[in-house]
């Protein structure tokens, strides 16, 4: 059986596949840039944008460090990913990937339970 997921504070609606890329566009177009998902294995993906790069990671289990997307050979720092408890974070461009790479990342997931074959990541424990 295929993981469900369910997006953090917004009930026990499951994430349709369909709409999951739909739903993040919509809450960081609203003012929602950090999302997190839970999936029905206890595992967390969490999903951060400043617009135009992403931070997308996958936990393994509540404290779990986990891993997450990166773009090796990206040079540069990017401002402006604003946490949900507001706080405003700049992260180095190899750790985030461009935000349609993210909503593709996260569209995978939230499929098959893993990261695509040809996605990069760094295991973070």
């Amino acid at each position: 059986m295929i993981e469900s997921w369910v997006i953090d504070g917004a009930g026990p609606v499951r994430v349709p596949l369909e709409r999951v890329g739909e739903m993040l566009r919509a809450r960081a177009g609203s003012g929602q840039p950090e999302t997190w998902l839970t999936g029905s294995a206890g595992r967390s993906l969490g999903f951060v944008t400043n617009t135009e790069r992403a931070m997308v990671m996958l936990l393994e289990t509540v404290g779990d460090p986990g891993g997450h997307a990166v773009d090796p050979g990206a040079v540069g720092p990017s401002r402006g990913f604003v946490l949900s408890n507001g706080q405003h974070e700049q992260y180095p461009d190899e750790d985030t990937v461009p935000v349609a790479d993210a909503f593709r990342l996260v569209e995978h997931v939230v499929g098959t339970g893993a990261w695509p074959a040809d996605a990069r990541w760094a295991v973070d424990r």
